[in-house]
């Protein structure tokens, strides 16, 4: 993730800052300029110092402090293109529901950042009602607005993900992290992981990198349901650090190519980030000249070896940091050859030749309905 500054102060802002915290001045995103802004008031619109040019509206969704994107006023829908997705969001009546909604959409945020950076296909539903992307944040055991109440499973099926509400409660997440085994368990990664088994179907399924997808992650004709049962009954092979990212990766070649794209997600906005702090990594002992980087490249544009390598140094060095406070790894996994292959083909497949993909910032309403 980059680092913003302050139109008018100059002081360091963040991704999610609404306020400039020296100033006072308030902020929206723009996504055409990937930057953040100050704005001021111009009418019943805003005035963005970033673009003075043109006049936005906040989306929405900025009523309940989950969202400070702009939305062009010319444009027709009332939300920014992050919140053009949602299908389904919990009933907002509920205090509790609006908190743990907001720790869900600084997450998927995060994850529509990236995916607008790397230029990927993102129409919504309601421009594309069979490939288009959608999501649902559902309360377990609360009724959708058909009067149906149906079980609540984070996961991906059609084109719509949903996110269970009770992963944005940190106590219940780490509760499941513990017990499923997992190194690793955060909203963040949910979203990447999913959205994973959606690129799966839009850039690998029926296309001409089918069988090359298979030649490095098996091959996807094998029973998932069988394979979900063996991997809960059996555990993940011995040697599954050999072979993949996770254990889980290990169950069936979907779930490998889903936890494959989440890492790489994981590696190339962490890159950001350490580029945007200029983050040198400088072993001073002899036989720490190999993991040495400086990162002041753009992970989004860099080619893979470049990503692996600095990642490398980089990941060993906050592991390092984490330990020194008393805290897990902040990557607690080993990027084997045969791990590093995947990622090599999950981002040649991001960085194929195609159409261009991402939405102008028009589009039309999308109900947003509270179960």
């Amino acid at each position: 993730m980059k680092l913003f500054e302050c139109q008018k102060c100059g002081q360091l802002l963040y991704f999610e800052n609404t306020l400039c915290e020296k100033c006072g001045s308030r902020l929206g995103y723009l996504r055409a300029r990937e930057t953040l802004s100050v704005v001021e008031p111009a009418g019943e619109v805003w005035r963005a110092l970033a673009e003075p040019e043109r006049r936005y509206r906040f989306c929405a969704n900025a009523e309940y402090d989950v969202c400070n994107w702009l939305v062009d006023q010319e444009q027709p829908s009332p939300y920014c293109l992050a919140c053009r997705h949602n299908l389904t969001v919990p009933d907002l009546a509920v205090p509790e529901n609006v908190t743990r909604w907001r720790k869900i959409e600084y997450a998927k945020h995060r994850l529509m950042y990236s995916l607008l950076k790397l230029q990927l296909p993102l129409a919504t539903r309601a421009e594309d009602p069979i490939d288009g992307l959608g999501f649902e944040f559902l309360v377990p055991g609360a009724a959708r607005p058909d009067g149906t109440v149906t079980p609540v499973m984070t996961g991906h099926a059609n084109g719509v993900i949903t996110i269970s509400l009770t992963e944005a409660d940190d106590a219940e997440r780490e509760r499941t992290r513990s017990e499923m085994g997992e190194a690793y368990r955060t909203l963040l990664g949910h979203f990447r992981h999913e959205i994973g088994h959606y690129y799966w179907d839009r850039l690998i399924a029926d296309t001409g990198h089918l069988e090359k997808f298979r030649a490095a992650f098996g091959d996807e004709q094998r029973d998932y349901g069988e394979a979900l049962q063996q991997h809960y009954a059996d555990g993940p092979p011995a040697d599954w650090q050999s072979n993949y990212v996770s254990a889980y990766a290990s169950t069936h070649p979907w779930e490998d190519f889903a936890e494959t794209w989440a890492h790489y997600f994981h590696i190339i906005d962490t890159l950001e980030s350490a580029r945007a702090f200029g983050i040198i990594v400088l072993p001073r002992v002899p036989a720490g000249a190999e993991l040495a980087t400086t990162i002041s490249f753009d992970p989004h544009k860099a080619k893979v070896g470049q990503i692996i390598d600095s990642w490398t140094g980089l990941s060993i060095a906050v592991n390092e940091i984490n330990r020194s406070m008393g805290l897990p790894d902040l990557y607690p996994f080993v990027l084997a050859p045969a791990v590093v292959a995947k990622l090599t083909f999950i981002h040649e497949s991001i960085h194929a030749p195609r159409q261009p993909a991402v939405p102008e910032d028009a589009a039309e309403p999308v109900e947003m309905a509270a179960p």
